[in-house]
């Protein structure tokens, strides 16, 4: 398998510098700054792109479990939000909400649930979060 890998660069100190950062790929770079994480600046910033990576991984998984077990989905749409603030061990991540929407002919409901919670605990980026609550609205449209 590959390796993955993505940079980042920092200036300056927490408020008033910026950074920079770029994927491995070459597939996105943006810039991030203290407003973009702490405040709503314009830019990217790292939880963003735990959400994505997460929202990626999971449609990965479940649109593969679901093949798996003979149901090829026409889509699985994924949105993350992760939730990051302050505890009282400094800034964390202390959430994240996984809501997802199934088109998946000939599945029903239940059979569906059941593998919209098992792609949950087996996306490999659900794992490496392990630490952190995550929930998951699963939703099927078909």
């Amino acid at each position: 398998m590959p390796t993955r890998t993505s940079s980042a660069r920092w200036s300056g100190d927490l408020k008033g510098g910026s950074g920079s950062l770029a994927l491995g790929s070459g597939a996105f770079e943006g810039q991030y700054s203290f407003k973009s994480r702490f405040e709503e600046g314009t830019g990217t910033n790292p939880e963003e792109l735990v959400a994505a990576a997460h929202a990626a991984c999971y449609s990965m998984a479940l649109s593969n479990m679901l093949a798996g077990a003979g149901f090829t989905p026409d889509s699985v749409v994924t949105n993350a939000t992760v939730n990051f603030g302050q505890t009282e061990g400094g800034f964390a991540i202390t959430r994240i909400d996984l809501v997802t929407t199934g088109n998946v002919p000939g599945i029903d409901e239940g059979e569906f649930l059941k593998h919209a919670e098992a792609a949950k605990a087996g996306c490999p980026i659900s794992k490496a979060l392990a630490s952190v609550e995550i929930t998951l609205d699963a939703t099927l449209v078909s």
